[in-house]
């Protein structure tokens, strides 16, 4: 088992990335093609895949689907890159899926926000705590929706759970990080989990935010660690440019339907010839012209 230390290291010295669960044409998972593509992507230099996460479609999987996602992540590639497993829904449910992830070999767990649930930061506090002490493994917790936690529900949790490693943060309210990094500091690390992590990277890390989740990795990885590089380089030039010619231009076919935040990372995919598939409901795919402008985007890396 990965120390939880070890871990937080590993995660905060790269790039991150959460990898498309692929489903066949009956929407059922496709284990053979998800295999294929973990391990073109574990080939580079990523720092951590989250198997079954939000652009993997975690949401959408079965708890028996999740567990089978998680061996196959593990399996393929977690010899070579920690595989990070999903923690979600009620307290019994994260609790079950967090030993569940240790027992299939996984490096560590992303906590996600409860589902449907609102919560006090006193419930919360409680909530996470249950989940770091059901597993040895490293836990991350993903703040935003109905869980967003403040700058002393993160000290608590800090202070209460040792193996907890890590803030995932899906707000970008930059008073609320900037109170969370001048309490806590470096006890744990802090990653960009906002829809197209790369749009705040570069002023995010000004708050302590060294890495994040790239859902481009998926599909234009050399782009997505080039453009990293920059970001960590403080190069604005670079950055800047790179948002200009790709990433904002991604974002207006990614903004024009709710839910797109998944369907076109798979349509990317789709556009570098590795075939991403199709989403489950009720997530929707891009319509034939919206792949067109992607594919044509794509094709401008070349």
């Amino acid at each position: 088992m990965t120390h939880p230390a070890a871990l937080a290291d590993r995660l905060a010295s790269g790039l991150l990335s959460f990898p498309v669960t692929h489903f066949d044409a009956d929407l059922r998972f496709d284990e053979a093609r998800y295999r294929e593509h973990l391990a073109w992507q574990a080939s580079f230099d990523v720092a951590g895949l989250f198997a079954a996460g939000g652009t993997g479609e975690g949401f959408s999987l079965t708890p028996d689907e999740v567990d089978r996602v998680v061996r196959a992540a593990v399996t393929e590639v977690g010899g070579k890159v920690p595989v990070i497993a999903p923690a979600t829904g009620a307290t019994a449910v994260s609790v079950a899926q967090a030993r569940a992830a240790e027992a299939a070999g996984a490096a560590g767990v992303l906590l996600f926000p409860p589902y449907l649930t609102e919560a006090s930061q006193r419930g919360l506090v409680e909530h996470v705590s249950a989940v770091c002490r059901a597993t040895g493994l490293g836990v991350i917790v993903y703040s935003r929706a109905n869980a967003v936690l403040t700058d002393a529900t993160v000290a608590e949790l800090a202070d209460r759970n040792p193996n907890l490693i890590g803030l995932k943060d899906g707000i970008g309210d930059v008073e609320q990080l900037t109170r969370t990094y001048a309490r806590v500091g470096d006890r744990l690390m802090y990653i960009g989990g906002l829809p197209t992590a790369e749009t705040f990277a570069l002023p995010l890390l000004q708050l302590g935010v060294t890495t994040y989740s790239s859902a481009l990795f998926n599909f234009v990885p050399e782009f997505a660690l080039k453009f990293y590089a920059a970001v960590r380089a403080q190069d604005r030039v670079a950055v800047y440019g790179m948002l200009r010619d790709f990433v904002i231009p991604y974002l207006d076919i990614r903004d024009r339907a709710r839910g797109y935040a998944v369907s076109i990372v798979k349509a990317g995919l789709t556009a570098v010839g590795r075939d991403g598939g199709p989403v489950r409901p009720p997530l929707t795919d891009l319509t034939d012209d919206e792949r067109a402008r992607l594919t044509a985007l794509v094709q401008q890396l070349a």
